[in-house]
Order: C-alpha cells, then sequence, then structure tokens
C-alpha cells in the first residue's frame, strides 16, 4: 500500500504556525503587564519606564496583588518573571517582518539548545549502545518471556510513564524509551500507534492531572496564591479514571491490530512506514540465554535510566546534568565492551544524526514563542482573553478559561512559563467570579494537557518523528479518546467549583 500522507512535514508545520504568528503582530495590539522577579536580595519590576527595584517583603507582593508567598521567591522556586495584576499597558506595535521569521527559528534552536543537545546525545548513547547488541538479546528475551502477555507490558508501562509525568513532570526525557519500546511491540505484532501511545500519550496523560508535578501544579499554585496540596485528592481520583481509560484504549487498539494486521491505522494511511528502530528477534521457540556481559550492559541502561530520573526529581537535575549522565554512560559501554575509539565516535556520531530532524523540531517550535514575544502580543492575547472571562457565572467562566488554555497553549507549551504569566492574572479574576483557586490550577493543568496531544509546538512532531507516524494516522487514532477525555475534565471541573 503506498503512502497517503496528506499533511505537510512537521518542520513545514511549524513555519506555517510561525509565518500565522507573525502575521498576528500585524493585526492585533502589542502591550505587556509588569514583571517581576527576585534579584538578589530585592525585587526588580520591568515596567514601560524602566526598572523598579522594590523591598523583597511579603508588603510589596501584597500591594501589586500578586498571591505569592515572598518565600518562593527567596527559595528560588518561582524563577521566571510573575506578571502583575492590573499592569497591563499598550505599546506601539512591533509587527514581525519576513527577516524576523526566517530569524524565530534560528533563535528558537538557540534558545532551546540544551533540549537539543540532550536529544542529540541520546541518540549517540542509543547507537553507542546497539553497537554491542545487548539491545537485540535483551528484545529478543523479553519478547520470549512475555509471549502472549504483552497486553500486560502496555498496561503496566502506560501506567509507569503516566505516574513519572503526573509525579515529577516526565515529558522531553521520555524520549529516551523509543528505541526499546519500537522493535518490541513491533514483534509482539503490534504497529507503531502502540509504543507512540505508551510513551507519549502515557506522559501527556499524566500532565493533565499532574497531581504533584513541580513544573504545572506546585508552580501555578504558588503563582496564583494557594496550597498546592488543595485539590489533590481530585487531581488523584482523574488521574486515576484517566490513565485507565488510556490503557483500555491503547489495549482495545493493540487487540485489533493482533487479531488483524489491516485494521492498523499506521498501514491504512502511512502504508508500510520502515521503524527508525528495527531489531531482529529470533524465532526460536527457546528463550535466549543472557551472558554475564550483556545483563551488565542492560543493568547499566537501566541504571542510566533510573538515575536520570532520580536527579530529576532529588537533585533538580536537568538538560546538562542528564546529558552528561548519558555521556558518561556511553563512554563506559565502550570501556566495558573493549570499543574501539574509531567505533565509538562514529556510532555516538551517527546516532546524534539519527536525531537531528528530530532536534530541529523542537528548536523550531519554540520559535513560535519567539515571534509572539518579540513582536509583544502574547500578553495582549492573554488580557483580552482574560477581559473576555471575567464577570460571568462560575460553571461558565471556568469552562471558558479550559477553552482560553487549550488555545493559547498552542502557542506556548511550557508549563512553568504559563503557569508564571497567567496565574496572577487569572488568579485574581477568579476571586470576582468566587471560583475556587484550585480549580483555576486544575484549567490550566487540563486544557494544557488536552492541547499537548495535538499541539504541533509540543513533543507531538517528535515524537511522530521518533517512531515515522504521519500526524494524520495520529489524529484518526487519538480523536475518540480526545473527546472521552474532555468529557471527564468538564466533569471534574464542574464538580470541582461546587463542591
Amino acid at each position: 500500500m503506498s503512502s497517503n500522507r496528506s499533511l505537510p512535514a512537521p518542520i513545514t508545520i511549524l513555519m506555517i504556525v510561525i509565518v500565522l504568528a507573525a502575521i498576528a503582530t500585524w493585526m492585533l495590539p502589542a502591550g505587556e503587564y509588569n514583571k517581576l522577579s527576585a534579584d538578589g536580595n530585592e525585587f526588580s519590576m520591568t515596567t514601560n519606564n524602566g526598572i523598579v527595584k522594590l523591598p523583597l517583603h511579603q508588603k510589596t507582593l501584597d500591594s501589586l496583588g500578586i498571591l505569592i508567598q515572598v518565600e518562593k521567591f527567596v527559595k528560588g522556586e518561582i524563577r521566571k518573571p510573575v506578571s502583575v495584576p492590573d499592569s497591563f499597558t499598550e505599546k506601539p506595535r512591533n509587527p514581525q517582518s519576513f527577516i524576523n521569521i526566517l530569524q524565530a527559528p534560528i533563535k528558537g534552536i538557540m534558545d532551546s539548545i540544551d533540549i537539543i543537545l540532550f536529544v542529540l546525545i541520546i541518540g549517540g548513547f542509543m547507537f553507542v549502545f546497539n553497537e554491542t547488541g545487548a539491545m537485540v538479546k535483551g528484545i529478543s528475551w523479553v519478547a520470549h518471556t512475555m509471549a502472549g502477555r504483552e497486553h500486560w507490558l502496555i498496561a503496566i508501562l502506560t501506567t509507569m510513564f503516566s505516574f513519572l509525568a503526573g509525579s515529577y513532570g516526565m515529558a522531553e526525557e521520555a524520549l529516551v524509551f523509543y528505541p526499546i519500546l519500537v522493535p518490541l511491540f513491533l514483534a509482539a505484532g503490534y504497529d507503531l500507534l502502540i509504543p507512540l501511545g505508551v510513551i507519549f500519550g502515557g506522559t501527556m496523560i499524566g500532565n493533565i492531572p499532574a497531581f504533584s508535578n513541580p513544573f504545572s501544579v506546585i508552580i501555578g499554585s504558588n503563582a496564583a496564591g494557594i496550597n498546592w496540596m488543595d485539590g489533590l485528592g481530585e487531581r488523584l481520583i482523574v488521574w486515576a479514571i484517566t490513565t485507565g481509560i488510556m490503557v483500555w484504549y491503547l489495549l482495545r487498539y493493540a487487540s485489533k491490530v493482533k487479531k488483524d494486521a489491516g485494521a492498523s491505522l499506521v498501514l491504512q494511511i502511512d502504508g508500510k512506514v520502515k521503524p527508525l528502530y528495527e531489531a531482529h528477534i529470533s524465532a526460536g521457540e527457546e528463550t535466549p540465554k543472557l551472558t554475564l556481559k550483556t545483563k551488565l550492559l542492560l543493568l547499566l541502561y537501566l541504571i542510566t535510566f533510573l538515575a536520570m530520573i532520580g536527579g530529576v526529581v532529588f537533585l533538580d537535575w536537568w538538560t546538562t546534568e542528564m546529558s552528561a549522565l548519558f555521556l558518561a554512560s556511553s563512554i563506559l559501554i565502550a570501556v566495558i565492551t573493549g570499543m574501539s575509539e574509531k567505533i565509538f565516535i562514529e556510532e555516538f556520531i551517527k546516532g546524534a544524526a539519527s536525531l537531528l530532524s528530530v532536534a530541529f523540531i523542537i528548536g523550531v517550535a519554540r520559535g513560535v514563542t519567539v515571534i509572539l514575544n518579540e513582536g509583544q502580543i502574547s500578553d495582549s492575547i492573554l488580557f483580552y482573553a482574560a477581559n473576555l472571562v471575567s464577570g460571568i457565572q462560575p460553571a461558565f467562566f471556568i469552562l471558558g478559561l479550559l477553552l482560553f488554555y487549550v488555545v493559547f497553549s498552542i502557542f506556548i507549551q511550557s508549563s512553568s512559563g504559563m503557569a508564571v504569566l497567567t496565574m496572577p492574572i487569572i488568579g485574581a479574576l477568579a476571586i470576582l467570579v468566587n471560583v475556587p483557586g484550585r480549580e483555576i490550577v486544575n484549567s490550566y493543568m487540563y486544557g494544557m494537557g488536552l492541547m499537548s496531544f495535538a499541539a504541533p509546538t509540543g513533543l507531538l512532531l517528535p515524537s511522530l518523528a521518533m517512531v515515522n507516524v504521519s500526524l494524520k494516522t495520529w489524529f484518526k487514532f487519538i480523536t475518540p479518546f480526545l473527546v472521552i477525555l474532555t468529557v471527564i475534565i468538564v466533569i471534574a471541573l464542574l464538580t470541582g467549583i461546587y463542591m
């Protein structure tokens, strides 16, 4: 069956979004809120007239209408500038030109170079590891061991990814699991949507309730001036329900594909695509035996992932530390196996090159935010949208807010960035319409989480590139699930505002 991809390539889609964002800078009024940040032992507030220094006291925050405890700034928990309520001022338009459009993806790559390097080093690590043969042997062993029980693997791994995302915010680091799970699920008789659904779908579903995610619920609650524990019970219930439905949805599709390969949406829409990661699984009846060296290499592979997760959760690691970890593991693998320096360098560079398209997608996606910020319409969109939802009934307010975050997160996929940009303003509006602060935070997380399944500016396009599946196929697969998910989220929010 020939390929039937009717949608443009991921980078093309992102460039179209950048052009649309640039057009918006010609049509929408420009403006900015004053921004407050901690600067040593005092506050720095950026205004139209320059930078104003203010005392680092709670009274300063109270006088500005910012419902955040000063300790959050002192301890460094609020790292990005916070919008000051009622400080929006219009500015002369700064429409983005053709030159700005060309520069946007370049600036986006520069702004996201830490994540890009992390992805490239992951590619190098995977190719060095694959050179040892331990990957193929390990996959072959798992495939034989789990024969007939792969559905349990789907359920367990999806729940695991969802929990890690909901607990500490797993996102970009989940990309490292595609090389191991793609060949595993293909060997089990499934198609490429299963590893995509398990890894990308699992992390995105966990980031919706994000019950203890420091990058969303904790920062968002702090910025809204409430305790992040407020609403924890509701978020845990939403996490359990949505994760359970995600598992059911994947298992239902996996069962159809395994019974009839022709039911595969990948085959129907994309044709016989070649996966980026392949492994030749032995078809013998006996379970292959793993040598001591292979077990040691697989243990190192597992320890590397666990160390990454532990570092992020307990040691505040991010891309620099995680990149160094994978680089160190790559070198250690070469030492254990006696790999020559020449082969090590060749495999590492080939691995980085294999993910170059993913790296470009991440950088170009950041270019959308560059255009909006330099065109000074990010705050304008927030200001006028906030005015639209003020002064209405709580139920309509919370649903309007959900819609606002669904739309606005097309342009801003950073949960922490969205929190500090919008929560101080929206939190103040919530008081006026008598909506609990926890539901404001929930609507922000639920709205961003819903859009994360479809936003070209997030991790969707890099994830699709990792499995070589088209956007059209993904939308065909995930749309019914998103309808179910939206209904659950609406019920949760409406129930929450009247509890």
